[in-house]
């Protein structure tokens, strides 16, 4: 291919970016898709939350326990070959998720789907990063996270459109046309072995990674739930071990899976960390607010997804400047500006998402975060991209997906867990300070403390009392999205000043960037020769 060997673009490189959008799209899709689903499930299935929380999970899980592993094979064995796997496993997943017979199947068909992610979905970045070079590189990333992230945020709309109309096992399905059609066009269109390794793969690693991330996923998720702490801790204390065992590993390996010497290089750190709270903080965001619109301006499913358009459109439009400010100014002026873009939704949110709001005020906030995330997003994947070597391209892109996993599993279970505790503390006091205290058993106060869901279930039962405990709850809800929000404002603005103080200015930047392709090419000049 010589358009590679110039170092610019492959051959057809539109239609190529464009599989490795629409995988991308399969995998983002998929992982959007489940949450606004999960009350018809756990109705159809009588299932508990733990169970309804290891369906919601499963899939993020499945993904980010896998994608540092199957990265590194992909450089060392073929990446189109794991990119068309991916695909290829991707519709059995959907296919047995849509029609599963209960909760158990549903977990495991979503844990495969994640799998197959797994595969494809680090594959469609270390893709570019090995076809693409240069201004036209940092365009490909533009438009593939941009994408990605707008998709991420149609998620909830799609799955509201099909639940009025079909059954739950609908939003499952919705992808297979996209990934037959992105299987078809893989096999004709992508490109193979290009800029491949020849190292050896970890995998011993490999395996111990897989434990590693899924322990801390798990964990991180489950911390929130009433009666898993224990469960919690000892997810943590596995992960904490296998984290230290796969750095021990990685230090003594010939062939180590993750370079730690790439990942201490400021370039790649600082971008893998901006890039966690960039995505968390929209991830997270999107995940309190869908639940403010139902539960406190009493949207359906259908208008709460469509609540977030503005967001998705907001990263398509911005991602093309963001490839250009990148170019002009640097990843630390870009990554900047989105946390700007970020903090000022967030504060708009914290500010103004108050009981009878009108939409305009919400789809400012998402405006500001889509916007916020375009810009900051293609910095963040492209930092990672342009640290390492060609070869290890499955490690920036293994990184880069645990950006978005990792940093939605962070951030979606912090912000639950304040809301949960500032909306049981709320309902509490309410109950302490009414006339009627006495009246109130234990056994009420429980079930209204546990959610809002569970007071509206409750309310139906009391209907003399059903507005006033309807009221409360609100209320409750937005006492506990507050400190949500306020604990989001203050993570990003750590992330802000992580990347003003460590990231280097634009001359600093590319000055880095050289030096370490010199020292990449060195050191493989002399692995040729030794070899």
């Amino acid at each position: 291919m010589t358009s590679v060997e110039k170092g610019s673009v492959p051959a057809r490189a539109g239609l190529v970016l464009f599989v490795l959008i629409l995988v991308a799209a399969v995998a983002n899709l998929n992982l959007a898709v489940a949450n606004v689903a999960l009350p018809e499930i756990g109705r159809d299935f009588d299932a508990s939350q733990t169970q309804l929380n290891l369906v919601a999970v499963a899939y993020s899980l499945g993904l980010a326990a896998s994608v540092l592993y199957l990265g590194a094979i992909g450089d060392r064995y073929g990446r189109k070959l794991l990119l068309v796997l991916g695909m290829t496993l991707s519709i059995p997943a959907c296919v047995v998720a849509g029609f599963a017979p209960n909760v158990e199947v549903l977990f495991g068909a979503r844990l495969l789907g994640g799998l197959s992610a797994g595969l494809a979905y680090p594959t469609t970045l270390a893709l570019i990063t090995a076809l693409w070079s240069g201004p036209a590189r940092t365009k490909a990333i533009a438009l593939w996270s941009a994408l990605g992230g707008a998709l991420s945020a149609l998620g909830p709309l799609m799955s509201g459109a099909l639940l009025e109309k079909f059954h739950w096992g609908s939003v499952f399905l919705v992808t297979l046309p996209l990934a037959l059609l992105a299987l078809i066009l893989a096999v004709v269109l992508v490109p193979a072995h290009v800029n491949e390794t020849t190292d050896a793969v970890d995998h011993l690693g490999g395996m111990v990674s897989v434990m590693f991330i899924a322990a801390l996923v798990l964990g991180i998720n489950f911390a929130p739930v009433q009666g898993m702490g224990t469960l919690s801790i000892g997810l943590g204390v596995i992960a904490l071990a296998a984290g230290a065992a796969f750095v021990v590993r990685q230090r003594r390996v010939e062939s180590p899976l993750y370079d730690l010497g790439v990942a201490r290089r400021r370039t790649f750190w600082v971008a893998a960390l901006a890039g966690i709270i960039v995505f968390g903080s929209l991830m997270g965001v999107i995940f309190v607010g869908q639940q403010f619109l139902q539960n406190v301006l009493g949207y359906s499913t259908l208008a709460a997804g469509a609540s977030t358009l503005p967001a998705a459109l907001a990263m398509v439009v911005v991602a093309p400047q963001s490839a250009k400010l990148v170019e002009s100014h640097g990843s630390r002026f870009t990554l900047l500006l989105g946390y700007v873009f970020i903090v000022a939704g967030l504060v708009v949110a914290w500010a103004t998402w108050k009981e009878n709001i009108a939409y305009w005020v919400v789809a400012i906030s998402y405006i500001m975060l889509g916007v916020g995330v375009g810009f900051a997003g293609t910095p963040a994947s492209r930092s990672l991209t342009g640290s390492v070597p060609v070869h290890r391209a499955g490690m920036a892109s293994g990184t880069a997906d645990l950006q978005r996993d990792l940093g939605g599993a962070i951030m979606q279970s912090t912000l639950g867990a304040l809301l949960t505790a500032g909306y049981a503390a709320s309902v509490s006091s309410q109950i302490a300070s009414s006339p009627n205290a006495s009246a109130v058993s234990e056994q009420t106060q429980a079930v209204l403390t546990k959610s809002f869901s569970s007071a509206a279930d409750l309310s139906e039962s009391y209907p003399q009392y059903a507005d006033q405990i309807i009221s409360a709850a609100r209320q409750a809800f937005l006492d506990g999205d507050q400190n949500a929000y306020a604990a989001a404002i203050l993570v990003v603005l750590v992330g802000a000043v992580l990347v003003f103080f460590a990231f280097p200015k634009r001359d600093a930047e590319r000055v880095l960037l050289a030096h370490y392709h010199s020292h990449d090419a060195q050191r493989a000049e002399s692995a040729e020769r030794s070899g």
